[in-house]
């Protein structure tokens, strides 16, 4: 089978190099996004796809707008491929391009369809407090994740799995499933997505990352986690990333913790500091304990260093950054 590869992240790697492992499949060309100017050194950056592409000796082209450019469109047609997998590119494609192909263009999202379309499955299902997802192959349309679905597999989310944890878990599940896809593809009977069912993951955006300590603890907590590692707040004026927390509610508790009690304050309010844990935070509807954080220009910390290191003391506030 004849393949043009569609990607960028390194979500997207682990099903480029199953497809270059495999004797079934000839990976002709890939397809990803431009260099980016990335770090202290604006240095330019190649994407993962095209690193291991180039380790494969295999053609790449990125175009800035794939729909537009007329030399990347004619290189595709002449290609004659089977199929076009795409898999977090990053661009949409036009009719044209989903019609180049024998067989189509075969997406491999991030969620079980049609829950989460869009471009961030993995983080809203997890700030929406998911407790399981998945990975959809689907026959790609001219919409936003709407096309018929070929095979979907499933995995369980755990309290404290991250944004990060789960994408390495389902790029693994997903460079499965798309094999799988491809070699019963005349076996597969595309099923239809129910609109009414469907829900979606939009775009991240800045003010997503902000932290309002007025929520719930387990809200937070998941936004933390989802959102991981962006997620801010504001502390004695400078900017504070949360990384990792525990929720002060019955099923997250330890023995140990379990004994600990605090003073009710005003949300935002450190209301007590753990030794060896961290500081403990006042929510909407209980606490938050923080343990891992990063203060702006430093390194990431445990929540009990960061603690200990600034003499953090009951009272004190954290804040939304506009706040």
């Amino acid at each position: 089978m004849k393949i043009v590869f569609f990607g960028t992240p390194q979500f997207a790697v682990p099903t480029l190099e199953a497809l270059l492992k495999s004797a079934d499949f000839e990976v002709m060309a890939v397809v990803t996004q431009p260099d980016k100017r990335r770090g202290r050194g604006n240095e330019l950056s190649s994407s993962p796809v095209k690193l291991i592409a180039q380790t494969h000796q295999i053609p790449v082209w990125q175009p800035k707008s794939v729909k537009k450019d007329a030399e990347t469109l004619e290189k595709l047609r002449s290609l004659n491929a089977d199929v076009f997998v795409v898999i977090a590119y990053g661009q949409i494609l036009s009719q044209e391009i989903l019609d180049m192909p024998k067989f189509g263009c075969v997406n491999v999202h991030g969620s079980i369809l049609p829950k989460y379309r869009g471009a961030a499955p993995i983080q809203w299902c997890l700030y929406h407090g998911e407790t399981e997802t998945g990975i959809t192959t689907m026959l790609m349309d001219a919409g936003m994740d709407t096309g018929a679905m070929l095979l979907k597999a499933t995995t369980s989310i755990a309290p404290f799995d991250t944004a990060q944890d789960l994408a390495i878990r389902l790029s693994t599940i997903g460079a499965d499933l798309l094999i799988e896809t491809l070699l019963k593809f005349t076996e597969i009977e595309p099923i239809p997505q129910d609109n009414e069912q469907a829900t979606y993951a939009p775009l991240i955006k800045k003010p997503d990352y902000e932290l309002d300590w007025s929520r719930s603890t387990i809200e937070l907590h998941n936004q933390i986690r989802g959102f991981y590692p962006n997620c801010t707040t504001s502390f004695r004026g400078a900017g504070l990333k949360v990384l990792q927390t525990i929720p002060l509610e019955p099923e997250f508790l330890t023995e140990e913790l379990k004994e600990i009690k605090f003073e009710p304050r005003s949300p935002g309010k450190v209301v007590g500091v753990i030794k060896n844990w961290g500081a403990v935070i006042q929510t909407g509807s209980s606490a938050l304990l923080l343990r891992e954080v990063q203060l702006s220009g430093k390194r990431s910390q445990s929540g009990w260093d960061f603690a200990n290191g600034t003499r953090i003391a009951i009272g004190e506030s954290l804040q939304s950054l506009g706040a």
